[in-house]
């Protein structure tokens, strides 16, 4: 999940990225980088950082490059601390955060929930504004009714607000808090219509099947299972189950995650504080 660099009010944001593909080099360090560097205090030897890099089977010249890389993109800052090392850019403290939350727990909707529409009007002269927009939406997992209006689950409202605040694009948006949608067909008709969900269902796929192919030892197969399933949470929006098809497999692939992540979280962080300690 390599960060990426957005433009606002002149400041550089760090913000989520989805597409990276799982278990290249940039999106391993991504995770990597995401899940450790907060708990080792946000800094972290260059060399420590190329070690563990290459217990993922990353070759050195390859993590030195993706590391360079990372830093190019905003996410790392050099920093010397006795030794040569990275900092966490703070400014990629609250994507981090809302990454775990995304990562971690992840939401189903149920028949009640509310739902937040987007609605849009940009001019044609901000263009390059519209097209962020209709990404950045995209990646938080909503849905496309018109191209003019969106819909998300409404627990994603903050999201939204603060997409709009980054662009500045508040002035050409309107939300709308509604309850369930009443389209011409049935709401699982609807659904596949807003949503790409054979796309969907084939990403939950390809996570399952990829658990089969996890490492023995656990923090390779901890930093792995985290890289393989975190699209997901974003990509998918855990749509209530009446909009779902029967056989639906993100319920599945989010207990299967929750269980290997039970299982390998503790000993995958004592690998990466027996190293960063010995040195």
């Amino acid at each position: 999940m390599a960060a990426d660099p957005s433009t606002n009010s002149g400041t550089q944001a760090v913000l989520d990225d989805i597409d990276a593909r799982p278990g290249s080099t940039a999106s391993l360090l991504r995770t990597l980088i995401g899940v450790y560097l907060r708990p080792l205090g946000g800094w972290i030897s260059a060399a420590d950082l190329v070690a563990l890099a290459g217990d993922l089977g990353i070759p050195t010249a390859q993590a030195r490059t993706g590391i360079a890389r990372l830093k190019q993109k905003g996410l790392l800052l050099a920093e010397r601390e006795g030794a040569i090392g990275y900092r966490l850019n703070p400014d990629a403290v609250g994507m981090l955060e809302r990454g775990d939350r995304r990562i971690f727990e992840m939401r189903e909707m149920t028949d009640a929930a509310d739902w937040c529409l987007v609605s849009f009007s940009i001019p044609e002269s901000e263009r390059h504004i519209r097209h962020q927009l209709r990404r950045r939406l995209q990646w938080i997992g909503a849905g496309i009714v018109s191209p003019a209006l969106w819909i998300c689950p409404g627990h994603l409202q903050d999201e939204v607000l603060e997409i709009l605040d980054d662009l500045d694009a508040r002035r050409w948006v309107t939300l709308f808090q509604a309850s369930a949608p009443v389209p011409p067909d049935s709401l699982v008709e609807a659904a596949a219509q807003w949503w790409d969900l054979a796309a969907l269902r084939a990403e939950h796929l390809a996570f399952q099947t990829s658990l089969a192919t996890l490492p023995s030892e656990p923090f390779a197969a901890y930093v792995q299972l985290i890289d393989s399933w975190r699209v997901l949470p974003y990509t998918d929006p855990g749509l209530p189950p009446s909009m779902l098809p029967t056989d639906w497999p993100g319920r599945r692939s989010f207990d299967e995650f929750a269980r290997l992540s039970a299982a390998l979280a503790e000993p995958a962080w004592e690998h990466v504080r027996a190293l960063t300690l010995a040195r």
